[in-house]
């Protein structure tokens, strides 16, 4: 039996606990998503990469795409970026930032060698969120960022997952249970909500 393979690419969100687990997940979503797979579909057989790298940008995917995404050949490619494009823009303005056009124009290169280089089902995951308050600064420039990565959903015609809109509808609700750490790192309820928003929108596809 050929096992899934599926890999997850992203930032600090993807990688959470990754360097000191032995499996190399982590205790990300992915650990939910993989303990899931694993246990709902024995006989399956899912192969589960994480290549989140704690900081990662759209500039850093790029620069180890060919290695870490590429030479890969995954089954299935789930990518998770944009936090950090938009976060440095408000925590270290004297770095040289990840404008929109250029985040835009960097996504599309990468998905056009995926698409052209490996047979992978591509899954983009939208960015979640910058504070826990959805009128904060961080929230309102990620609202473009989001739009790319629905815009690209289109044109590649990939599967989406929306889990910024997710997390929008819980914040909505004003239940006063944060979600993060500190306001982009997920605490295990904003694991479980970008887990089961992704199965949501994957599931059905991996049978």
């Amino acid at each position: 039996m050929k096992q899934k393979k599926i890999l997850f690419i992203g930032d600090s969100i993807t990688e959470w606990g990754k360097r000191e687990d032995p499996e190399q997940i982590g205790i990300s979503y992915v650990r939910i998503i993989h303990d899931y797979l694993l246990t709902t579909y024995p006989e399956q057989g899912f192969d589960i990469t994480n290549k989140g790298i704690g900081g990662n940008r759209i500039t850093d995917l790029a620069s180890r795409w060919q290695q870490d995404v590429i030479e890969q050949t995954p089954d299935y490619l789930s990518i998770s970026i944009g936090i950090n494009d938009v976060w440095r823009q408000l925590d270290r303005p004297e770095m040289e930032q990840v404008d929109i056009e250029k985040f835009e124009h960097l996504y599309k290169e990468l998905l056009t060698q995926v698409k052209e280089q490996t047979n992978a089902h591509i899954i983009l995951m939208e960015p979640t969120v910058i504070e826990e308050q959805l009128q904060s600064k961080g929230n309102e420039i990620l609202k473009n960022y989001v739009k790319v990565v629905n815009d690209m959903s289109k044109q590649f015609e990939t599967t989406l997952v929306p889990t910024h809109q997710a997390f929008v509808k819980y914040l909505e609700q004003n239940n006063g249970y944060n979600l993060t750490t500190d306001g982009v790192h997920m605490n295990s309820a904003g694991n479980m909500l970008m887990a089961t928003t992704w199965l949501k929108a994957v599931e059905e596809q991996l049978k």
